[in-house]
């Protein structure tokens, strides 16, 4: 069975771009600039060609009981010109090497997401449990109480439980926090307020 004529609304119309074809033309030996009728033929003889070939893929995947056409029927279309079956196969050959580099590319590069998610997850969890080793020394300092929701308050309450420390107790003068007492205004040689 041979392929449906041209339909009539493709008559006279070109299917490819001329400057597309011109450049197939150019890369095989003509002119640069070929002229309108060359383009208008060449046009006509590869969309014939495509539809040829079409139609027969077509045939035997229907022959075969598909709907769909596969690169196995285009293969048999053109099973009698093997320098097309050859110039198939080396670009679906081509493209599989394609495919597998582009795979490759995107597992490394999967790879590396799954790194970084690692990398920002631990560092989260090492900032939730500096926060928590924070909370839990404020908590110590505090008495567990917790003296005002703010934090300068948690802070007050630390530094006057440590002055009432320091009042209570009987310390020598080398156990006696300096940077405390001078925050306080007390000498560092007594317990006193100035």
């Amino acid at each position: 069975m041979e392929p449906r004529a041209r339909a009539g609304k493709n008559v006279g119309k070109m299917n490819f771009a001329h400057n597309e074809l011109a450049q197939l033309l150019y890369g095989h030996g003509d002119v640069k600039l070929p002229l309108q009728d060359t383009v208008r033929v060449l046009d006509e003889i590869v969309t014939d060609f495509i539809q040829g070939v079409s139609f027969e893929a077509t045939r035997a995947a229907h022959h075969a009981g598909r709907q769909k056409v596969k690169f196995e029927d285009f293969e048999f279309a053109i099973r009698r010109n093997p320098r097309f079956v050859g110039k198939i196969q080396e670009v679906f050959e081509k493209k599989k090497d394609i495919d597998s580099a582009r795979k490759v590319l995107d597992i490394e590069a999967q790879l590396m997401k799954d790194a970084n998610a690692e990398a920002k997850d631990i560092e989260k969890d090492e900032k939730k449990s500096s926060k928590k080793d924070k909370n839990r020394d404020r908590d110590r300092d505090d008495g567990g109480g917790g003296s005002g929701s703010t934090v300068s308050g948690a802070t007050r309450g630390t530094k006057r439980q440590r002055v009432e420390e320091l009042n209570e107790e009987e310390l020598d003068e080398g156990d006696d926090d300096p940077e405390l007492l001078a925050e306080l205004g007390m000498s560092f040689g007594s317990n006193k307020r100035r």
